[in-house]
């Protein structure tokens, strides 16, 4: 069993066709800005027609296995996390995998909304560790094909994205995740949800087409459970790495809203000018922000080895978590 797990490449991809705030504002009969003061996006991308979720996802794991510099065969596991399958049935992972050339690797769906790969990268760090073998944690989706157009509170936020890490074991007890801390409140169970498409709903001739879409039944509560839900589990992240969080020299926070991870950052104290920012130009692409997150900043200013991470996020369900992680 490896002491530790070490990130060894960063990989991200967003489809080709960007859409700027002002398409939204119109549409929605918005003044010019409103979008950007309340969330601070200003544009994102969306997937054309010839887009699909498998076909992301193996984008990005494309460029994080050219980084990691390993042999492909050398992946013993690789986690999709998505809301936005190519199927509900079977899952997209095992394509993916096939597609980037993986051989026998295993590949499995996560179904984490927003903290999906919070939760996916800690399972695939157990594996690394335990079995020895390099794990592939690639997160992606298709929001675009879900929104409500006619619904503000989604139709301004979500977005299309893949990001992705491979990790591997390794000896140093200073890399790899230091500290973690997942949370739930199933009692907000119906704040973001698609109604249809499940078993409870099933698809059918007689469904109305806004089932199949995202809806957020109240936006306040979203904003206020999310800062509540990053601040506790970035504190027990922290708590359990045993670390200040003015020692953390980067802070990647789920990208669903600027002004919920600024109140998350002060909070914890953490500065301003140490948290990574990337909704303004990609928006929220659900669990795909932190890793798309983490491989541009490592293109802007590589990470150094001894650098110390904070990741947080929290989405439907709801669901939580955050990992302080050595690089």
């Amino acid at each position: 069993m490896s002491r530790s797990s070490r990130i060894l490449g960063f990989g991200h991809h967003a489809p080709g066709r960007k859409v700027a705030n002002a398409e939204i504002e119109n549409n929605l009969g918005l003044e010019p800005g409103w979008i950007e003061r309340r969330t601070g996006i200003r544009s994102r991308f969306w997937a054309t027609d010839e887009d699909t979720l498998s076909g992301l996802a193996t984008q990005a794991g494309d460029m994080a296995l050219a980084g990691a510099g390993i042999d492909r065969s050398d992946i013993g596991l690789l986690l999709l996390a998505t809301s936005t399958p190519d199927h509900l049935l079977p899952p997209s992972a095992p394509l993916v995998a096939h597609r980037l050339g993986l051989g026998s690797s295993g590949a499995i769906d996560l179904t984490g909304a927003c903290a999906g790969f919070i939760y996916a990268l800690m399972f695939a760090d157990g594996f690394t560790r335990l079995h020895g073998k390099a794990s592939l944690v690639i997160a992606a989706n298709i929001l675009s094909r879900r929104i409500n157009p006619a619904e503000r509170a989604s139709a301004v936020l979500f977005a299309d994205a893949a990001g992705a890490v491979v990790i591997g074991p390794g000896d140093n007890p200073d890399r790899g995740i230091l500290g973690a801390s997942v949370d739930s409140d199933g009692s907000r169970y119906g704040l973001i949800q698609i109604p249809a498409g499940g078993s409870n709903t099933p698809f059918h001739g007689d469904l109305d087409i806004e089932q199949t879409r995202m809806t957020i039944t109240d936006g306040r509560e979203v904003f206020a459970k999310a800062v509540e839900m990053m601040t506790a589990c970035s504190q027990d992240a922290l708590t359990a790495a045993r670390m200040r969080p003015q020692a953390i020299d980067r802070f990647v926070p789920h990208q669903a809203n600027a002004r919920i991870f600024d109140a998350v950052g002060r909070n914890l104290g953490i500065a301003g000018h140490a948290i990574v920012k990337t909704i303004a130009d990609y928006g929220n692409s659900s669990a795909a922000t932190i890793p798309l997150s983490l491989s541009l900043a490592d293109r802007a200013e590589p990470f150094r080895p001894d650098e110390k991470v904070l990741l947080a996020a929290a989405g439907a369900g709801l669901s939580g978590g955050a990992l302080v992680i050595g690089i």
